[in-house]
């Protein structure tokens, strides 16, 4: 264990020092507008010089710590965007849509909203999945002659929540892999979550808000791929939820072959997360690619895309990572465990508010997440606490009240045409409902086991 003098002498010091890191991250990302992967790498620096590593090993934390983070994450969120842009560019995420609304008709027209930006979400990542979702939203208001809140809002809950609880999406993905959560389990527990979290934040809530005024922006106006040049609904359905399905699979397979070693590692191998989701592509690139009369070098162009579109994504989530090993290395997150577990208080709401408190402050859920976890990485070493329920509990915290400070806020307003006060009333409102929800459910599900 390494200390500087002030922390050897001053144990609080270690929480100043915490703080002030956390503070210097914050400001330099919203006041100074410094690249989040920047502000993290000089961040973690100063916070290993100030708690007293020795400045010839300040480079091997930092290497450790992005090394760690991303050797285990590159190949499940690369994929994991590979299959999302894929589903989008084929227009298979528009067939989807266009089945739930013609089997749900105008009466239950939110609850096909709701349930299309549930299955879409799986595949697709948040940014993805809202500027391929808008243009069939105002489609759809459009047809019916209804508001593009009411109509809009449910289906975005929905994508809101897969982006904030469930893997492959990338903070989610993160904080599994960091707190060495199992995938399968964290899926199942998170799909409990989600659900209610939707109705009431979606459905339910999109209902008081019929008389909301919107202008949306002829940018966006309604632009579908045709009809006939869709992917069959069969198709699109099954290959966007396949990594669903083989997870399911797998899990099932496991428990049916216990008794059976050689056919359970098998099993168990096939469920590993990169083996999901590139069984996932190699079969999505057929299916939903060179099926429809796409060639392999059209499919190949998608999947270079999608790689751009997560670069930085991942230097962010390795970048926070560094953080985390800086703590560790230091021998800070052992103190910072034992002043966290004297606040009595249970750590899945301590890790709720931490992360509430930074989403408020930094405005992007995946860097809020992230930042938590190097807070309360330590509870998890020293506490008995379910990691699956931890990588929930921080998610849910992520997505609390979305405001000036989130570029999310700022698309929808944009895109919708709303008033800032409706903003407010509408987005804010529903990501807060989101995340309290959330909780709940975590801390119900942690009741019961």
């Amino acid at each position: 264990m390494r200390h500087s003098l002030f922390i050897t002498h001053f144990p609080s010091m270690t929480l100043i020092i915490l703080a002030l890191c956390i503070a210097c991250l914050i400001l330099l990302i919203t006041w100074g507008k410094v690249n989040p992967f920047l502000a993290f790498l000089v961040v973690s620096i100063l916070a290993a010089i100030l708690l007293g590593i020795p400045v010839n090993k300040i480079a091997r934390s930092v290497d450790k710590g992005i090394g760690d983070t991303l050797g285990s994450l590159v190949i499940v969120i690369v994929l994991g965007a590979m299959l999302g842009k894929l589903v989008a560019e084929t227009g298979a995420a528009q067939q989807i849509a266009s089945t739930l609304r013609n089997i749900f008709g105008y009466k239950y027209l939110a609850w096909a909203m709701a349930l299309t930006g549930f299955i879409v979400g799986i595949p697709l990542f948040y940014n993805v999945g809202f500027v391929l979702l808008v243009p069939i939203i105002f489609s759809v208001a459009y047809s019916y002659k209804l508001p593009v809140v009411f109509v809009g809002l449910p289906m975005l809950a929905s994508l809101s929540v897969m982006h904030g609880f469930l893997p492959p999406h990338p903070s989610p993905m993160a904080l599994l892999t960091q707190l060495h959560a199992d995938m399968a389990t964290t899926f199942f527990y998170g799909i409990m979550v989600a659900i209610p979290a939707i109705i009431i934040a979606g459905p339910l809530y999109a209902r008081t808000l019929k008389n909301i005024k919107s202008n949306p922006t002829k940018l966006f106006s309604p632009h579908e791929i045709a009809g006939d040049k869709l992917p069959g609904v069969a198709n699109s359905f099954i290959s966007s939820l396949l990594p669903v399905i083989l997870i399911a699979i797998t899990t099932i397979s496991i428990n049916v072959f216990s008794a059976n070693n050689n056919l359970r590692a098998v099993a168990g191998f096939f469920g590993e997360p990169d083996l999901v989701m590139l069984v996932t592509i190699i079969i999505a690139t057929y299916t939903l690619g060179i099926s429809t009369g796409k060639s392999l070098n059209h499919v190949m162009m998608i999947y270079a895309e999608a790689v751009k579109d997560v670069s930085m994504i991942l230097l962010i989530i390795g970048s926070a990572g560094i953080l985390k090993q800086i703590f560790l290395d230091s021998g800070a997150a052992t103190e910072i465990a034992g002043i966290l577990k004297e606040w009595q208080m249970p750590p899945l709401l301590l890790a709720w508010i931490v992360t509430a408190v930074l989403r408020l402050c930094l405005g992007s859920a995946t860097i809020a997440g992230l930042t938590a976890l190097g807070i309360v990485y330590p509870l998890t070493q020293q506490m008995n606490v379910d990691p699956n329920l931890m990588v929930l509990s921080i998610g849910a915290g992520s997505l609390f009240c979305s405001h000036v400070n989130d570029t999310g806020f700022w698309i929808f307003k944009e895109y919708f045409g709303t008033s800032l006060k409706d903003t407010f009333r509408s987005w804010s409102v529903m990501e807060t409902i989101v995340s309290v929800v959330g909780l709940i459910g975590v801390l119900g599900i942690n009741a019961l086991i």
